[in-house]
């Protein structure tokens, strides 16, 4: 069934987002998503977690494993890249929207939607360089992965983190995990982790709260700082 708008909340959302000027939230902990990228076997299950807890119909994904393949016989490879939203530190999905429905936690980063709020305008969508918002064309809203709140309030994890298999997905306070700190079966001792791979948007552009243990073959140049 479609969302049912309340247009005179929207209308009043709308009118206070013109009167404020955006500034990017610091939460008292940022959370982020790790991901290793050569252990990973692309199974699919951290996909078909998330569709399932948050009920969405085809077409829609939070969460999308990315096969990556290259090389001539017989140098030839092969690893997965897992994305969704990036719970970004200056999310551009967040100005963007004219009636303030994208927010973000102060305790602990999340950015999530007020799906009250949406208009399904999908400014948020053209703008995001991860392509984290989707459009529920049943809903006709923007949706997207807000790193399962009510999981993580109770003390748990995102369904995807619990469905993968080989424990390459985590989630952890991101400055610790890209200093290699926070403890994870994500990543194996001694092993460095990076904010980008190759094809990857320049986190430059919205500081993405995401780490990844990269195959040798999407290590790109950078800091890591």
């Amino acid at each position: 069934m479609a969302n049912q708008v309340d247009k005179e909340k929207v209308k009043a959302a709308v009118r206070r987002r013109r009167r404020e000027t955006y500034v990017p939230v610091k939460p008292d902990m940022q959370l982020g998503f790790i991901h290793h990228n050569v252990d990973c076997i692309g199974c699919r299950a951290c996909e078909i977690a998330c569709k399932d807890k948050n009920g969405l119909p085809p077409g829609p994904r939070f969460r999308r494993v990315q096969y990556i393949e290259g090389g001539t016989y017989p140098e030839v490879y092969a690893y997965k890249v897992n994305m969704s939203c990036n719970h970004c530190a200056e999310p551009a999905c967040l100005p963007a929207c004219p009636t303030g429905a994208i927010w973000k936690r102060k305790q602990d980063g999340i950015v999530d939607i007020d799906s009250t709020l949406c208009i399904g305008c999908r400014r948020c969508e053209a703008v995001c360089p991860y392509g984290a918002p989707q459009f529920d064309p049943e809903d006709r809203i923007v949706k997207k992965c807000n790193m399962c709140v009510d999981e993580i309030d109770a003390g748990r994890k995102p369904y995807c983190v619990s469905a993968c298999m080989m424990r390459v997905l985590d989630i952890g306070p991101i400055e610790q995990l890209w200093r290699g700190e926070h403890a994870t079966k994500a990543m194996a001792p001694g092993e460095k982790p990076v904010k980008a791979v190759k094809n990857f948007a320049d986190p430059q552009l919205t500081k993405p709260s995401i780490a990844f243990v990269p195959h040798s073959k999407g290590k790109v140049d950078e800091d890591n700082g």
